[in-house]
């Protein structure tokens, strides 16, 4: 963890001594992860759509709640809660706050895959929905 810490911490200083604007927070995010290897979109586009058990059995996915079109809005099985879009291009708020976007994976994939996703599960997954 420290380490991913002092990674993000580098990429700042060097961004501002640069004279450029601090990088957006799925940018920071990724450059934490990024030791964990290049980042695929095709795999975070594959892990998003597969499906895992849940423990009742059931199936479960990202697309359980987020859907296929992630330009349109989703909906939590369990309670109804509407979801607002994932793609940034329909949702510009989206990948903006790196605190949500950590909370968020942990949350969503321990529910999905029933642990803890990977460094470059979670690189994987962001760099899929930064593109959408």
């Amino acid at each position: 963890m420290n380490r991913r810490l002092a990674l993000a911490a580098a990429a700042l200083l060097a961004a501002a001594a640069a004279g450029a604007a601090p990088p957006p927070a799925a940018e920071r995010l990724l450059a934490q992860w990024r030791t964990a290897g290049p980042f695929s979109a095709e795999r975070g586009a594959a892990l998003w759509r597969r499906t895992f058990p849940g423990p009742d059995g059931r199936p479960r996915a990202c697309t359980s709640c987020h859907g296929d079109d992630l330009t349109r809005p989703g909906r939590h099985v369990r309670t109804g809660e509407r979801i607002d879009p994932m793609a940034p291009s329909a949702n510009p708020e989206r990948l903006t706050d790196a605190g949500k976007i950590g909370k968020w994976l942990h949350r969503n994939c321990r529910w999905v895959l029933g642990r803890v996703c990977t460094a470059r599960e979670k690189g994987d997954l962001v760099t899929f929905l930064s593109r959408q």
